[in-house]
């Protein structure tokens, strides 16, 4: 966390950021597709299939409670 802060305090992190930016966010397009095709995700996925109310954004399912 510290190493973070410090990257965030002196500017590295927003070099970073844009440099990135300009070649098309290759590490953050990376990054999502594997965090995508993570086991969790997929059962997460299927939970909220589940669960209608979360499809309507709504947080509690009003016909139930």
């Amino acid at each position: 966390m510290r190493a973070a802060l410090k990257r965030i305090q002196t500017g590295e992190y927003a070099k970073m950021f844009i440099l990135e930016g300009r070649t098309g966010y290759p590490s953050m397009t990376a990054r999502r597709r594997l965090t995508a095709e993570h086991s969790i995700e997929k059962v997460g996925g299927q939970l909220r299939a589940m669960m209608p109310w979360i499809a309507k954004n709504k947080l509690v399912d009003q016909t139930r409670n």
